[in-house]
């Protein structure tokens, strides 16, 4: 398994946007996330640095590979 870079949650909520992820709503400090014709919805933390745990099950929730969401940083 690929280790995952310590990213905040804003290069986070990017990198899901450019798999094709839309911002619907921010509520408090997460980020929600929506892809048209998928129904998965992501709350991304916006915080400083977003727990590796955290990031590594939003990846698998958006249907990527982390090798595939690293390359979309």
């Amino acid at each position: 398994m690929p280790r995952l870079p310590a990213v905040s949650g804003a290069v986070a909520a990017r990198a899901f946007t450019r798999a094709g992820f839309g911002a619907v709503r921010q509520t408090g400090s997460h980020l929600i996330l929506m892809k048209p014709g998928i129904d998965v919805t992501l709350s991304v933390p916006l915080h400083a640095e977003v727990k590796r745990g955290t990031l590594r099950r939003l990846i698998a929730d958006a249907g990527l590979t982390v090798d595939e969401f690293c390359a979309l940083l």
